[in-house]
């Protein structure tokens, strides 16, 4: 289960932050993830729970904002939802398509005291 290494490295950027601005307590976090990042979000959420406890976030509450796969056509620049990693164009056919979202993995905010 990488989603234990994946919430470590990210708890450890939240610390970092929360030592810069003087924060002693973590209320929220909010985690954008995108469907190509092979997490899943039931497993982030446990992860994040276990690493938690005993620690100055204990209490915190994450928020998991789920982005689905979208792209655009590079032939007639129609953007629209992937179904899946290689659809076409719905519009022209095409298959140089640009991905624009679905392979997120961000902090969006953090709730802090």
């Amino acid at each position: 289960m990488h989603e234990i290494s994946l919430i470590k490295s990210i708890l450890k950027t939240i610390e970092h932050e929360m030592e810069k601005c003087g924060a002693k307590k973590l209320n929220s976090l909010t985690l954008r993830i995108g469907t190509l990042t092979a997490v899943e979000p039931e497993a982030m959420q446990f992860a994040f729970n276990s690493s938690i406890e005993k620690t100055a976030m204990e209490g915190a509450t994450l928020c998991i904002i789920e982005t689905k796969l979208s792209g655009r056509c590079r032939e007639c620049g129609t953007e629209f939802a992937l179904s899946e990693f290689d659809s076409p164009c719905p519009i022209c056919a095409g298959l140089d398509i640009k991905r624009l979202t679905g392979t997120e993995l961000d902090i969006i905010s953090m709730d802090v005291d």
